[in-house]
């Protein structure tokens, strides 16, 4: 049987969530994923709760029908979710977060639709899902529940970048035999103000030849504390909010120091090395493969971390250019930034084997 056209394929229902408890990691990946499906001609409907004011509006200019969700409530009861399933339309349907487990999953193929899982933990007892995402390295390593049936992508091969790293990648990162600019990104909320310490961490370098980008998203509750704080470090320091433009951001610096959380995959495919710190149980394994890898350095959990410890890691890749070099080839080879491409693909093979 041929493939189907685009335009004979149902449309995505994607749902994911950004808070400033759970971050804007789920819906950032989730709308890569969508974007990569309005590139082949689809259509895709993104239902969220969203309390970031400035990603919701670029939900809303991203060009797929957006169903804002106001009710902390309906986070967990999938209500809204339930009424859009019961349509006489079919959907591919995408789910991101850790609270849509086994019961929803069921919901959504009971209605007759397919279902796509994005995942990072294996935690739940079963998944009930056609195709399982798991982009993470160390993906591999755990075990999945599933039914026979489920194809599993595995792995920084299926990261799901946004079409502007792609681009950017192919601008060759030169790396510097001095380093001297240095990107501070900890997710777009940072509730425990880790971005906090990093600072203390850069005061210790004691010179003024460094610049540092702190980039921040709007959610973030310090930062007042944070702008007041990078005034005082002894190179120039500047704070962005909301940058939208995070392939220019990691593009411009030497050494990144972020959470080990979707932004690693953004620093590999662009070959920036970063230090990592864990600020969510989740994180923990990302951070130990990449550090495994040779594409980051590890600095732990962040409620460990002295500024002592944090100043020697980052020194130790400011004052190596062999070590960056090696580490951004490493982290180039890694993510291609291919990823939502080859998503894509999956939902479109899983869509001729349905025909057929």
């Amino acid at each position: 049987m041929p493939m189907p056209s685009i335009r004979e394929l149902p449309p995505l229902l994607v749902r994911a969530d950004a808070s400033a408890a759970i971050g804007t990691g789920h819906v950032i990946r989730s709308l890569a994923l969508i974007q990569a499906w309005l590139r082949q001609g689809g259509a895709a409907i993104f239902l969220s709760r969203c309390d970031n004011g400035p990603l919701r509006e670029h939900i809303s200019a991203a060009g797929m029908d957006f169903i804002p969700l106001e009710s902390n409530e309906d986070s967990v009861n999938f209500e809204a979710m339930r009424a859009l399933l019961a349509q006489k339309k079919t959907f591919f349907v995408v789910l991101d977060g850790y609270h849509f487990g086994p019961e929803q999953q069921k919901a959504v193929r009971a209605a007759g639709h397919r279902l796509l899982f994005i995942d990072d933990m294996a935690h739940f007892s079963n998944y009930h899902a056609d195709i399982l995402l798991n982009q993470n390295i160390g993906a591999s390593k755990l075990s999945y529940r599933c039914e026979p049936k489920t194809m599993l992508l595995l792995g920084p091969r299926y990261a799901l970048l946004r079409p502007e790293f792609a681009e950017a990648r192919r601008r060759v990162r030169t790396v510097r035999e001095a380093a001297r600019r240095i990107l501070v990104t900890l997710g777009g909320c940072d509730s425990e103000n880790v971005t906090l310490k990093v600072i203390g961490a850069l005061r210790r370098l004691g010179s003024s030849r460094f610049e540092v980008r702190i980039v921040l998203g709007s959610a973030n509750p310090h930062v007042d504390s944070i702008r007041a704080a990078a005034a005082s470090l002894p190179m120039f320091a500047e704070v962005l909010i909301d940058a939208r433009d995070m392939a220019s951001q990691i593009s411009w610096a030497d050494v990144a120091i972020t959470a080990a959380g979707s932004t690693c995959w953004e620093l590999a495919c662009l070959g920036l090395t970063p230090v990592t710190i864990v600020i969510a149980e989740n994180q923990r394994a990302v951070a130990d493969e990449l550090d495994m890898a040779g594409i980051s350095l590890n600095a732990g959990w962040h409620g460990d971390l002295s500024a002592e410890h944090l100043t020697m890691k980052i020194e130790s890749l400011l004052y190596s250019s062999f070590r960056r070099l090696r580490m951004s080839q490493q982290g180039r080879e890694l993510v291609d930034g291919r990823g939502a491409d080859r998503v894509i693909s999956a939902l479109l093979n899983l869509s001729c084997v349905e025909a057929a």
